[in-house]
């Protein structure tokens, strides 16, 4: 066929399917420009999932009556009047298209009183004829039966809770970049959202709830001309999916793939599997850093340094994320008591003969140096008595602990109270241990628990990132540790011979079917030697080159410090379950094992008395 204009109408048909998807790509463009007029309020009303109409009323600026036309026309704008104003544009929206295109293909009017006009105009997308109207102030823009002139579309479009249910995600979405404007959502004359304007974060608590921000750490980051700021949870508060993952770019939501990325990694320490993180953050940068016109629903944007603002995003939130809640001297649980606590009754008499064990003021810190398992060197025991300890079969060092056999009649020790000091430490100080798994500890705040193998390996994971950068510290064996192996780890073992040797391991054939292991990194001495390493090349043979070793260290690390941690149903000592406490407060990310479980948790008084319905 020859070149040839095409008629408006089909131009117009072909923008409407570009910008109109759905009718929550209608309430997108007109809540935008309610955002752009400088709205305080706006009430949205829906019918049937918005393809009967979606009525928005805001109380903006409004338009004047010469320029009520000109806004049905493509094209035709307030915001931008040069390249200049294109390449920094502050507006959600700025083609002039959007109400062009809507008009193509639905029964469209608005209706209008400029700021200082006596009355309000109306004017129908067809036919276009003005006509005066009452309206107190701002606009109402009232979109009717869409996709009536094109029922081949409107076939496409889904049930309509399903319409509505998007159309709640476009409301939610710009509710949240815009805590200082009241807005209400109505469906089918039913009122589903109601938000008073207020702070961000009583935005964030009606639209996410509660649980969100009690699992949330607030980011606040800046850097010359980039500033990030919001929510990002922990992650604990981990999803299935990805509908609780807002960023914003200068106020506009987007997905764009290089902030994807850069959050992912941040939480790739603490977040493992198909597990997603929650986050509502705002990035804010000068508007010529960041081109918004390479998308038509403006979702998409392009940064002119990205690696700097990837880096920005990454350290930024990797930093927030990394400060452990062990170590910020948080009290147990985030409530407080109403009433004051019972002063502690007097200790009873025991029907059981036993010894307090003295409570634990203040515990020296263990050096990082320090071997596998002896937490510090204040929370020495006595040897056992009579000689030597015997050997354990786990592979533990086992000299510097008395095995101690569990009794249900064993009484406990009375709870002491907490010494009075204003460096009482976060995680208090270690009163019992429960089925070998998990530690009760006891602060100022009321109950701590802590599952003892989750927070000890995420102790070693961290000091364990310093082997492959550095010279680890070599525990050599006396006796070298065999074990009977297959073909593959013999062959594995040899071809990377080389980064065993640099993590720690000296590892050799000691027959046919045999492997030698005759030192270890020192943090892992007492670890069981035989099971470490056959996970250790497990996973050396599923890395096909040296290249993606280094980009997957964090993985191998993470596999020896799961073995190398301490097991369950390993007694410990109050001295040692106190040490471990210690190290839990000066370790980075210690709220989160390696696979993303929390390490520990607490009870507060308050929620004691709850749950024992103490004050009702």
């Amino acid at each position: 066929m020859p070149i040839h204009l095409l008629p408006d109408h089909l131009i117009n048909q072909i923008a409407a399917g570009e910008v109109v998807e759905r009718p929550a790509s209608v309430l997108k463009e007109v809540l935008e420009n309610a955002m752009d007029a400088g709205s305080t309020a706006v009430e949205v009303q829906l019918e049937q999932g918005g393809v009967r109409r979606i009525r928005v009323a805001d109380d903006g600026c409004g338009i004047p009556k010469d320029e009520l036309p000109l806004a049905l026309e493509r094209h035709a704008t307030s915001k931008i009047t040069s390249l200049d104003d294109l390449e920094r544009v502050g507006t959600m929206g700025f083609r002039g298209e959007a109400l062009a295109a809507i008009a193509a293909v639905s029964r469209m009017s608005i209706t209008s009183r400029a700021d200082g006009a006596p009355h309000a105009w109306r004017i129908d997308a067809d036919p276009r004829e003005l006509a005066p109207a009452a309206l107190n102030h701002g606009s109402v823009v009232d979109v009717a039966d869409l996709y009536f002139n094109t029922p081949a579309r409107r076939k496409f479009l889904k049930s309509e809770g399903t319409e509505f249910a998007h159309c709640d995600d476009v409301f939610r979405r710009i509710a949240l970049a815009r805590p200082d404007v009241g807005l209400q959502l109505s469906h089918n004359g039913r009122v589903s959202q109601r938000l008073p304007s207020g702070t961000r974060e009583a935005r964030v608590r009606a639209l996410l709830g509660d649980d969100f921000l009690a699992a949330a750490r607030s980011v606040e980051a800046e850097s010359g001309l980039l500033r990030l700021h919001g929510f990002a949870s922990l992650p604990a508060y981990s999803r299935s999916n990805r509908d609780a993952q807002f960023f914003y770019v200068n106020g506009r939501f987007v997905r764009d793939k290089l902030v994807t990325h850069a959050i992912r990694e941040a939480y790739a320490d603490i977040l493992h599997g198909s597990r997603h993180p929650a986050y509502v953050l705002f990035l804010e940068l000068d508007p010529f850093g960041v081109d918004v016109n390479v998308h038509p629903a403006k979702i998409e944007v392009r940064f002119r340094d990205s690696r700097a603002v990837h880096q920005f995003v990454y350290h930024a939130l990797q930093r927030t994320l990394a400060a452990s809640g062990a170590g910020a001297g948080l009290a147990a649980g985030s409530g407080e008591s109403t009433e004051s606590p019972a002063p502690a009754p007097a200790p009873q008499a025991s029907p059981y003969p036993h010894t307090p064990q003295p409570y634990q003021s203040r515990l020296a810190m263990e050096p990082a140096s320090r071997a596998y398992y002896d937490f510090a060197a204040a929370a020495r025991p006595e040897p056992i008595a009579g000689g030597p300890a015997p050997a354990r079969e786990d592979g533990f060092v086992a000299t510097a602990f008395a095995p101690r056999a569990a009794s249900p009649l064993t009484p406990p020790v009375a709870a002491p109270a907490l010494p009075a000091s204003d460096l009482a430490p976060p995680l208090g100080y270690a009163l019992a241990q429960l089925h070998g798994v998990y530690i009760l500890a006891q602060n100022e705040g009321g109950l701590i628990l802590v599952d003892m193998h989750a927070a000890h390996e995420r102790i070693l994971y961290e000091r364990l990132k310093t082997l492959l950068d550095g010279t680890p510290g070599v525990q050599r064996l006396l006796i070298p540790a065999v074990f009977g192996v297959g073909q593959k780890d013999m062959l594995t073992a040899e071809e990377h011979s080389e980064l065993l040797e640099r993590m720690g391991f000296e590892v050799g054939p000691a027959g046919p079917q045999e492997l030698a292991v005759r030192s270890v990194p020192a943090l892992l001495a007492s670890a069981p030697v035989s099971e470490l390493v056959r996970a250790l090349l497990a996973e050396l043979r599923d890395f096909p080159s040296t290249e993606v070793i280094t980009a997957r260290r964090n993985e191998l690390l993470a596999t020896m410090a799961c073995h190398g941690a301490v097991r369950a149903n390993r007694s410990l000592t109050l001295p040692e379950m106190n040490a471990l406490l210690r190290e839990m407060e000066a370790t980075e990310r210690a709220d989160q094992c390696n696979h993303g479980r929390p390490t520990w948790t607490a009870l507060s008084m308050a929620d004691l008395d709850r749950l024992f319905l103490r004050g009702r």
